[in-house]
């Protein structure tokens, strides 16, 4: 309802200000009226905008950029097959599917598990058939003499995104980096625009990833699960050197998964033990080099998957979108580069 505005001062148009024996009632009532016209159209406007109910945004599609495939039932086994316990042996795309899609997934890195070569084949196979799946980050050591032939064999196939190399498997990524061999492999790793995922986090790993860096700036490196590196005495000093020195390395992401973990020897659930380390890590790597990732199933033993998830959301539920965003989804094309499989993936 339009609002009604006075005019000539409080008078209506038309009216006499004679002496008239019921002038006095009759404008004051007509006055009251228009005027409580105007109030009630005015409340029923506020209330109209009060109940509107505000736009619904569309869910944040989460890309998991850490997870492990296995199958222990084959005739050969694996090398791991999870964490034990309750945790299956065999952990397949359609296993994660199943858990995955209810809490939001739509697509997800496999990070390999396994240091047999012949496993990144057998990775990229179970992976093709599922949609879901949008790269492997296999294992291929680049001090090999037929690492640059297996690597641009692999690199073929759309899926294989890079390779993982840390400290796991008796493999010595700080002791590598002053390595000839390596470094062209690194390089060679940059000219096929594919990543390298860096394992098991400590102080000494973190700082090879500052040497690598400035030997090879545009190379990517992505610090898996770094939330579960904690200060401690005799590392603080040398914890938060390296840290300062990561911050302006544009090319160096970090994993804000493992959030869940022991500390102590105990299990901490608690966002707000976790909260002031998460803090500091965005400080320090800032918006857009930070991801989502599960470790599933190797996560089993710290929390279920709707656990691992729901901590990550809890966090960042009071961030701004677009930072919710990137962390969960956009960061990773620009660490990963994968190409999209699925609708919901084209956003």
């Amino acid at each position: 309802m339009p609002l009604s505005k006075p005019r000539n001062g409080n008078r209506l148009m038309g009216e006499s200000t004679t002496n008239h024996p019921d002038f006095s009632d009759v404008h004051m009532t007509r006055r009251g009226f228009v005027k409580g016209t105007v109030a009630v159209g005015a409340s029923a406007m506020a209330e109209s905008v009060t109940a509107a109910p505000s736009p619904k945004k569309d869910p944040i599609p989460i890309i998991d950029c850490h997870i492990h495939l296995f199958d222990g039932s084959r005739p050969q086994g694996a090398p791991y097959v999870g964490p034990g316990g309750d945790s299956p042996t065999t952990a397949l795309p359609a296993d994660y599917r199943k858990l995955a899609v209810p809490l939001g997934i739509t697509g997800a890195i496999k990070v390999e598990a396994s240091p047999w070569v012949e496993d990144n084949l057998w990775a990229l196979q179970v992976m093709q058939p599922d949609d879901m799946m949008l790269g492997l980050v296999g294992n291929l050591r680049p001090e090999k003499p037929d690492f640059a032939e297996l690597l641009v064999r692999h690199a073929k196939n759309p899926l294989f995104r890079g390779i993982r190399y840390g400290s796991l498997w008796g493999y010595d990524l700080p002791r590598m980096v002053e390595d000839d061999v390596f470094l062209k492999g690194m390089r060679l790793m940059t000219d096929l625009d594919l990543s390298l995922d860096v394992a098991n986090p400590s102080v000494r790993l973190m700082e090879a990833v500052v040497r690598l860096n400035q030997k090879l700036p545009d190379l990517r490196i992505i610090i898996d699960h770094l939330p579960r590196l904690e200060r401690t005495v005799a590392n603080q000093t040398t914890y938060g050197n390296v840290l300062k020195d990561l911050h302006d390395r544009t090319n160096v992401y970090v994993k804000l998964s493992g959030v869940i973990h022991h500390i102590a020897g105990k299990i901490v659930k608690d966002l707000e033990i976790h909260r002031p380390n998460l803090d500091r890590l965005i400080e320090i790597f800032g918006d857009d080099r930070i991801l989502f990732g599960s470790d599933w199933p190797n996560s089993d033993r710290a929390a279920p998957l709707d656990e691992v998830v729901g901590i990550a959301k809890e966090y960042f539920a009071d961030k701004p979108r677009e930072l919710q965003e990137k962390y969960f989804w956009k960061n990773s094309l620009a660490a990963y580069k994968w190409k999209p499989r699925e609708d919901q993936q084209e956003r």
